[in-house]
């Protein structure tokens, strides 16, 4: 099972959707968290540590995530999937943008 963590800043709409898609997927664990002190679901060093490839939703979460836990993210794959904070929850366009950019990424895994 490839480990998944899927960050973006209040763990609401994006990383949440994200979760949501690659649960149903086989071979996967798939968990979410966000960068901002009041996110759903505030992400850890644990969580750091529990993921095989950790996927950020803009540049600031991953200069946060290096900023905070720096040495646990040496040997993590780490992408940034650059997509902006327009989406609600499961929006179709969100789940378009983000199966484009990530399975490409999982495959390169």
């Amino acid at each position: 099972m490839t480990k998944l963590l899927f960050i973006c800043s209040r763990n609401q709409w994006r990383s949440p959707t994200a979760e949501s898609l690659w649960r149903r997927e086989p071979g996967f664990e798939v968990r979410s968290a966000g960068t901002s002190p009041r996110a759903r679901k505030t992400v850890s060093a644990a969580d750091i540590r529990w993921a095989d490839v950790i996927f950020v939703m803009e540049q600031k979460h991953k200069n946060r995530l290096k900023a905070e836990f720096g040495r646990l993210l040496e040997y993590k794959p780490l992408h940034v999937l650059n997509i902006p904070d327009e989406y609600q929850y499961m929006q179709p366009e969100l789940i378009e943008e983000l199966e484009a950019m990530v399975w490409p990424l999982l495959d390169d895994e």
